[in-house]
């Protein structure tokens, strides 16, 4: 090892004049490579954007480009209008369709005059995507095309962009190139008002929900129409349902005229199973032509956009099943809820000679945000359809078991009805389900046919639900923990409250009924 101490000497290294030479040459032709490579990217134009380019004429690239951003809901309203507005007389029009690979992203018109920051731009037939577009049809929706347009305004081009919901791009945008900017304006209004003229969800039933990228999902769910007589629950409460709802809809006109509002929300509270979604399917099929929007779940957060389609739409009703996900009381989290506002602010949004229909559903009522009821027009009536007395279990037997051969006799019906105290509608469904089934089993040979459901077969399966080992599954069914292990009057009494949701009418109830409702 040297001392650090001893100066350390490089012997200089020689070059001979060839070797310096070469060096230079390898230099200049190294600078020659990187030059050419440029000029030739350059040069390499992809041919869609040669097509555009050509179509547009000189002065291309300084072309101005007019957006709109249309509703991803409307994809198939807006083909439609474009199908429409292409094929008007005087206007020929060249589709030209394109891929990009999925890893780049999307692509602008400007981006594709000015030729700078392009993805691999491949021409192809125009991509669709098959949506629905009734509840027995599909209609095949642009993904990516360039229309090149000629018409008495001239030489101009539509760019058609769908969603990219894998990169964060869920809009569905029109861009029109070519066009001074007025012209361009007048263009898209013109598509504006074509899509509405062939809006297809006009007088529908339309279930709204997410897909696997967060993006929207749209289907027509087929609601096979509700009697009235299927609806178990009290009288007094399905008619105030019907009231808030169907009566306002077929006095439309009447309450106009007189300066009242059209535009009202109805809250359905009340324990899971205990009817309130089916509640709401006999609303929705019993309003005529009336536009429903039904969210739930992660599509909760749409409602901004989907209010929005109800006022467009409306007569209409939108659906919003357990709101208590978006609308939870802001005093039980930490911070504000942005889709609570959105909630809020479509509630409101709308003028109030609306008719619009905001029908809410909950099983959480006390988790409430309190601004849903703090002004009409966004909850004016709150209903709670509770737990099934004993004349509703026994028209839920009966309803439940109409396509069944039940042979039970009055006994059995009133046995069933006194052991079954405190379940909910779910429960007796699963009763009834479950009593076809014992009834299947003991005719092992007989695997098709509907064998006869006796009163063993429904008490069979009534012990079975009510076993303890099924504490969970009745838990699943909606029915409350303690609801069979306190009995609903220990002592005999009931209490007299004052209800919040209608002052001035007395309520009676019994005391267990009055600790669920938080009075002591």
């Amino acid at each position: 090892m040297s001392d650090p101490q001893t100066p350390v000497t490089q012997t200089p290294t020689t070059q001979t004049p060839a070797a310096a030479d070469e060096r230079v040459a390898f230099a200049r032709a190294f600078t020659g490579l990187v030059d050419w490579a440029r000029d030739t990217a350059a040069e390499q134009v992809p041919p869609l954007v040669t097509r555009l380019r050509d179509h547009l004429g000189q002065g291309a690239r300084d072309a101005a480009v007019v957006s709109r951003e249309f509703a991803v809901f409307d994809r198939v309203n807006l083909q439609l209008a474009l199908d429409a507005w292409t094929s008007e007389p005087g206007r020929t029009v060249e589709v030209v369709g394109y891929t990009i690979p999925p890893h780049f992203g999307t692509v602008d018109v400007a981006q594709m005059l000015q030729g700078s920051h392009l993805p691999p731009l491949r021409m192809t037939a125009p991509p669709v995507d098959d949506l629905p577009s009734g509840p027995t049809s599909t209609t095949a929706v642009w993904r990516a095309v360039l229309l090149l347009v000629t018409d008495a305004r001239g030489r101009h081009a539509l760019h058609v962009r769908g969603p990219a919901d894998q990169h964060g791009h869920s809009g569905f945008t029109v861009e029109v190139a070519g066009l001074e900017t007025a012209q361009a304006q007048e263009l898209l209004g013109e598509l504006e008002a074509l899509r509405s003229a062939e809006n297809v969800y006009r007088g529908q039933v339309l279930e709204i929900s997410t897909n696997e990228h967060g993006g929207v999902a749209l289907r027509f769910p087929d609601l096979p129409r509700t009697d009235r007589d299927d609806v178990v629950l009290p009288e007094a409460v399905l008619a105030r349902v019907e009231r808030h709802t169907l009566a306002v809809a077929a006095r439309r006109e009447v309450l106009r005229a007189s300066g009242q509002h059209l535009k009202r929300g109805l809250l359905l509270y009340g324990p899971p199973g205990t009817g309130k979604t089916h509640t709401t399917r006999y609303v929705v099929t019993h309003l005529p032509d009336t536009t429903a929007l039904l969210l739930s779940g992660r599509s909760l957060h749409l409602i901004g956009s989907v209010a929005a389609m109800a006022r467009e739409l409306q007569p209409a009703v939108v659906v919003l099943e357990d709101v208590d996900l978006v609308a939870e009381d802001r005093s039980y989290g930490h911070g504000m809820n942005p889709v609570l506002f959105e909630l809020l602010d479509a509630m409101d949004g709308a003028a109030a000679d609306a008719d619009l229909l905001f029908l809410l559903t909950t099983n959480r009522a006390e988790a409430l945000e309190r601004a849903l009821a703090a002004r009409p027009g966004r909850v004016d009536v709150a209903l709670e359809i509770g737990l099934p007395d004993a004349d509703a279990r026994r028209r839920l037997l009966r309803l439940y078991a109409r396509s069944v051969p039940l042979t039970a006799d009055d006994d059995v019906v009133e046995q069933v009805v006194a052991r079954s105290e405190g379940v909910t509608a779910s429960f007796v469904k699963e009763l009834v389900r479950r009593a076809v089934l014992e009834a299947a089993m003991t005719h092992a040979d007989a695997v098709t046919a509907v064998q006869e459901v006796t009163g063993g077969h429904l008490l069979r399966a009534l012990d079975d639900l009510l076993d303890s080992s099924q504490a969970l599954t009745r838990a699943l069914l909606g029915v409350p923990a303690d609801q069979s292990d306190e009995p609903d009057d220990p002592d005999g009494s009931t209490v007299q409250y004052e209800g919040s949701y209608e002052p001035g009418v007395q309520v009676v109830m019994t005391a267990q009924q009055a600790r669920a409702h938080g009075i002591h």
